[in-house]
């Protein structure tokens, strides 16, 4: 029964990280239309984009505490809502042709993804611990699953000029029957923070203090990475269909069919992913990831062959794949509270991923999308570096060693038999 729940759970969770990536890729390829229909600039997008920060910024800014405080399933509920909510509002905005309700709708979409979606990697984390199996990656590659069926549903739209408005309320009809069929699945009180704190300088005797997994090096190490690969991420899903628009001079329709493409990698790489782990572990993985997003940034970026620069987004999706899962796999392998610990490094990379592809729109208002794209290719050659930050197996076996030979009723020969082993 236990293992029935479990496999039901995994599923439940495998829809819940595949309705964003629905919801996701089907704003992204209808966003030249929408700028089109708002009559914007590029920095004007930009601003409007800027909605979907703010939502962000509320919903990450919320998450690890109401994680901890209520559980992963009533966050994982509000935030799935509100991202549906947001898409029907998006849609409105764009039928009225109101550059402000459309923002208030990405408000409401941000503040979906950044809350609902450190909630649903909590409760992948646990999943994972509870199987001891890499289960993120083959998530994660449900959302991207979800955004390459939402990307060639909005191409198929966008090429046949079906309304945006119309588009967006099928798709939140239909995450509106994802979500109530997924959460029944989900249990209660995963996530609450129930383990008592480790004493540290100036702590009174007697009163626990809270973990500052915060100061952990280590853990900021892969949260950098984390940040770097989730930018690479989020640039691609807000910015790609229009940087082939006007960087490249593709039409519409063939800017969301390179968007598509680009989903694509992303699927191939995190269902492959296990494997590959399995066999090199984290850190060669996310430095071979790191280095195929840099290589195809970069032809993207200063490649003037459009076929180059479209062939070049499936090398800048696969490299992008794993960077996110794998390193909220190493975070929850890190040290105690993995709450805590997975919480902090999804904050981080949805901070990147929502927050950072807005602020790409000012500098390609100045500049031109392809030179603002050198950002990006700067933090994903960063990444290169501190790849071997993602190898935390041997951290956490000493933890969980630690942890079993300072337990309270321990005795002397316990502890000496887990000093020899």
């Amino acid at each position: 029964m236990a293992d029935r729940a479990v496999r039901r759970r995994r599923r439940a969770l495998f829809l819940l990280f595949f309705l964003p990536g629905i919801a996701m890729s089907s704003w992204v390829t209808r966003t030249p239309d929408v700028r089109d229909q708002l009559g914007l600039s590029t920095g004007q997008m930009g601003l409007v984009l800027f909605g979907l920060s703010i939502g962000s910024m509320i919903g990450i800014l919320c998450s690890g505490r109401f994680v901890s405080r209520f559980g992963t399933r009533p966050v994982i509920a509000l935030g799935t809502l509100l991202i549906i909510a947001g898409t029907v509002v998006i849609g409105m905005g764009s039928a009225v042709r109101s550059a402000p309700l459309v923002t208030a709708g990405l408000c409401l979409f941000g503040a979906g993804m950044g809350g609902g979606e450190v909630a649903v990697n909590v409760d992948g984390a646990d999943v994972e611990r509870i199987t001891g199996t890499a289960v993120l990656p083959t998530l994660h590659g449900c959302f991207s699953l979800g955004t390459v069926i939402g990307g060639s549903a909005g191409m198929a739209a966008t090429a046949v000029a079906f309304p945006v408005h119309w588009h967006l309320t099928v798709v939140a009809l239909v995450a509106t029957g994802m979500l109530v069929h997924a959460l029944r699945a989900v249990p209660a009180g995963i996530g609450i923070s129930t383990a008592p704190s480790m004493p540290g300088p100036g702590s009174v005797p007697g009163q626990p203090s809270k973990p500052q997994a915060w100061k952990d090096r280590k853990l900021l190490l892969i949260g950098a990475i984390v940040l770097a690969m989730a930018l690479a991420e989020g640039a691609a899903n807000d910015w790609l269909p229009l940087l082939m628009v006007d960087g490249h001079g593709l039409d519409a329709a063939m800017g969301s069919l390179v968007f598509v493409g680009f989903a694509a990698a992303m699927t191939l790489g995190r269902f492959s992913g296990s494997f590959f782990l399995s066999r090199f572990g984290r850190a060669a993985v996310v430095r071979a990831s790191a280095v195929s997003g840099a290589v195809g940034l970069l032809l993207v970026i200063f490649s003037d062959n459009a076929v180059v620069a479209a062939t070049a987004v499936l090398f800048w999706g696969l490299g992008a794949s794993l960077g996110f899962p794998v390193a909220l796999s190493a975070a929850g392998d890190s040290g105690p509270d993995q709450t805590a610990r997975v919480s902090l490094v999804a904050v981080i990379g949805y901070v990147a991923f929502l927050v950072g592809p807005p602020a790409l729109g000012f500098l390609g208002d100045h500049y031109g999308l392809r030179s603002a794209m050198v950002v990006v290719l700067v933090f994903v050659a960063a990444a290169i570096l501190i790849a071997p930050a993602a190898d935390t197996r041997d951290r956490a076996a000493a933890t969980v060693d630690l942890a079993q030979r300072t337990r309270p009723g321990t005795t002397p020969a316990e502890q000496h038999q887990g000093d020899r082993s």
